[in-house]
């Protein structure tokens, strides 16, 4: 296991495959409840993702901006994990440019059922939250 504070070339092209995060934010007093995400690494090396402006996540975030997202390989393949850390920013532009990149990774849009469900999530406000790693760890097998 290596610690350093930026995605290498590995770490992007596994975190480039349509896989579940599972990301946990501060929550004072509350334990960690991390919960699955999709999410997008980028070539500036941030991690970012979509949600509601009223979610859960984002009123913690109003707390605490620090965040961890954690990637694993499925089971079948080599045990592979990446794990990044940091702190967040809420950005209001490109979230649902970043919902329909998302959605066409994780799902097949041709099936009418995702394609209205990518239609409700475009109806809603969003915005992106974007992690800064300061701390980044993996481990492969």
């Amino acid at each position: 296991m290596s610690d350093n504070s930026h995605l290498t070339a590995e770490d992007l092209e596994f975190l480039r495959r349509p896989l579940h995060g599972f990301l946990s934010v501060a929550g004072g007093t509350q334990p960690p409840q991390p919960r699955p995400v999709w999410f997008e690494a980028t070539a500036e090396g941030t991690v970012q993702l979509f949600t509601e402006p009223a979610s859960l996540k984002m009123r913690r975030l109003g707390r605490d901006p620090r965040a961890s997202l954690v990637v694993a390989a499925p089971v079948g393949e080599r045990e592979r994990w990446v794990s990044v850390a940091g702190r967040t920013t809420v950005e209001t532009g490109g979230a649902h440019d970043l919902s329909s990149r998302l959605a066409a990774r994780y799902w097949d849009l041709d099936d009418e059922t995702r394609a209205r469900d990518l239609a409700a999530i475009l109806a809603t406000e969003q915005v992106r939250i974007v992690i800064h790693p300061e701390t980044v760890q993996r481990y492969a097998y």
